[in-house]
């Protein structure tokens, strides 16, 4: 057991959080956009979610500077070799433009709810930026349906 695979499995397992986080908030601001009160469950899951994925992008900014071969050492070792292969072009830039992005969107969101007086609009801008955050997320996480050799749950360490 490495730092490395202790920090990826910790990375792996929290985008469960994630996902379980911004489903019940994007669902939750959702059911919300046609009049129901804003409530402290509502703020709640936005804080949760939007908390998870601060620290999903802390644990991933770890291992993309500081643990990854398939971070900034993937372009020490290859060069430009990494933009030319799909897969190490994934980890190396995509993944991590993607995700920062996503985190961006869900902070927007919670942002702009909090900051909202009308509950019918703190729903719909909690909506709107949940979602798109949630999209970007699911489109970058590296799947296992797509790639094989990624575990869907990292039993070890």
């Amino acid at each position: 057991m490495n730092t490395y695979s202790v920090v990826l499995a910790l990375h792996s397992w929290t985008r469960w959080l994630v996902l379980i986080f911004g489903l019940i908030a994007v669902f939750r601001a959702f059911t919300g956009r046609q009049g129901r009160p804003w409530t402290g469950a509502d703020n709640g899951m936005g804080a949760a979610f939007v908390g998870s994925m601060h620290l999903q992008l802390l644990l991933g900014l770890i291992l993309y500077f500081a643990l990854s071969p398939y971070g900034v050492k993937a372009f020490e070792t290859q060069g430009g070799a990494v933009m030319k292969d799909a897969g190490s072009r994934f980890f190396a830039v995509e993944h991590l433009v993607g995700m920062v992005l996503a985190v961006v969107a869900a902070q927007i969101g919670r942002t702009l709810s909090k900051k909202a007086a009308d509950p019918i609009v703190k729903h719909k801008k909690a909506f709107t930026w949940f979602l798109i955050a949630l999209l970007i997320v699911l489109v970058m996480i590296p799947w296992g349906i797509w790639n094989p050799d990624r575990p869907e749950f990292r039993l070890q360490f």
